[in-house]
């Protein structure tokens, strides 16, 4: 075959090659366009709509979350603890009338007299507020009422027509709260107003003794908290307070990533005692009722605080609280409640056993050390209450006629 035959075969093949390998680049071209058009702008939306839920909820309830901000004598009252000192908190706006919830701990520095009718400033201490339109401008509020089992105190404008009009936050329900879900913080840490952060819930119901050592089932999130942030909000994606800012664990006082939140439904439940003025709550009263009726026994454990492997091999109930002492002679011993044959260490940490579980008082179940005082907080003198114990496997019950014994032994 001559020159010119062979050229031209090639030029066919060539022909067909530059045809097949444009219809190759035509269809990787359009099933590269396809994720690119379906799968891309979805991911990206699922961000940009975390985002701007973010956003939305501070523009919805920032202007209604204050910086508390407690003096004595013209100075900041130091707040204690380890680390940065810090005068003052937060709080956020609870209802129509421009209450403001916030900590007792935020305020506990500057209290004078309190009793169950009112709650004052002790001589020369004031108390303000800020709100995020001006942060400057501070306005005075005073102490409606206080409940320091829960950590919370309630304020109110002392001059009402000054301040901005702002809208109450509405309370979630706290026992809907799961693990995971997005959590907003707003405060004013170490100072510096109207500070934002967000993280998720990483637990419920974290027992953990509050500042007058009652339990409380914290909520713990990772939305960063430091000095400062105690009484305001933790919110959820649809602008409601599902907890109170608290506290944090952390060795060096700063965030290491576990704050602590009390709960909406406490706050809720405490509200109608807050409004009426005064201290309230369990730690209250026994404090000005020294001679209350007792049960005459300790509990400093309960049933969640032992390690599990040591519950299963106990055959723990799954609640009630543990009676850790009973005093001698006392209303709880007659009655023939029983306390610990011996203590076991678990990681060098002590747990009784052999003892009773407290585990209903009054037919009413009985999770915490609280629930227990609660109950006979009202309770007078020659009360008779129904208690019914776990023992080694079996449930029994017992009446116990409360009587007046030393402070020490409940």
């Amino acid at each position: 075959m001559d020159d010119s035959g062979t050229a031209a075969r090639s030029m066919k093949v060539r022909a067909r090659r530059a045809r097949k390998l444009s219809l190759v680049i035509l269809l990787l071209g359009a099933l590269l366009a396809l994720p690119l058009s379906s799968e891309m702008p979805t991911g990206l939306e699922d961000r940009l709509a975390y985002e701007r839920n973010t956003i939305e909820v501070v523009r919805e309830v920032a202007a209604s979350v204050v910086a508390v901000r407690v003096r004595t004598n013209g100075e900041p009252a130091e707040t204690a603890g380890e680390g940065q000192r810090f005068a003052g908190g937060s709080g956020f706006v609870v209802d129509g009338d421009g209450r403001i919830i916030t900590n007792f701990h935020v305020v506990a520095l500057v209290l004078g007299e309190a009793t169950e009718e009112s709650v004052d400033l002790a001589p020369g201490a004031t108390l303000t507020v800020s709100f995020l339109g001006s942060p400057d401008e501070e306005h005075p509020v005073r102490i409606v009422g206080a409940n320091p089992d829960v950590d919370l105190a309630l304020l109110k404008l002392r001059e009402p027509d000054r301040a901005p009009t702002v809208e109450p936050i509405p309370l979630a329900d706290s026992a809907r709260v799961e693990v995971g879900q997005k959590a907003i913080a707003i405060g004013n840490p170490f100072g510096l107003h109207s500070t934002v952060t967000a993280g998720i819930i990483s637990a419920v119901e974290r027992q953990q003794p509050g500042v007058v050592g009652i339990e409380i089932p914290y909520i713990q999130t990772d939305a960063a908290i430091n000095p400062g942030n105690s009484g305001g909000p933790l919110l959820n994606s649809a602008g409601e307070v599902v907890g109170i800012n608290n506290t944090i664990l952390a060795p060096a006082g700063a965030f290491a990533g576990i704050g602590l939140a009390v709960p909406s439904n406490l706050l809720a439940e405490a509200m109608a005692e807050l409004r009426a003025g005064g201290l309230s709550g369990f730690a209250a009263a026994a404090a000005q009722l020294p001679d209350r009726p007792r049960l005459g026994l300790q509990i400093a454990l309960q049933v969640e605080d032992y390690p599990r492997a040591l519950r299963e091999q106990m055959g723990l109930p799954s609640h009630g609280v543990v009676v850790t002492d009973v005093a001698d002679g006392g209303p709880a011993d007659r009655a023939g409640i029983q306390g610990p044959e011996a203590i076991v260490l678990v990681g060098g940490e002590p747990f009784p056993v052999g003892m009773d579980v407290i585990i209903e008082i009054e037919g009413d179940p009985v999770h915490r050390p609280i629930d227990l005082q609660r109950l006979i907080l009202d309770r007078e003198e020659g009360d008779v209450v129904t208690v019914k114990v776990w023992r080694d496997g079996s449930e029994l019950t017992f009446d116990i006629e409360l009587e007046v014994v030393p402070v020490e032994s409940d």
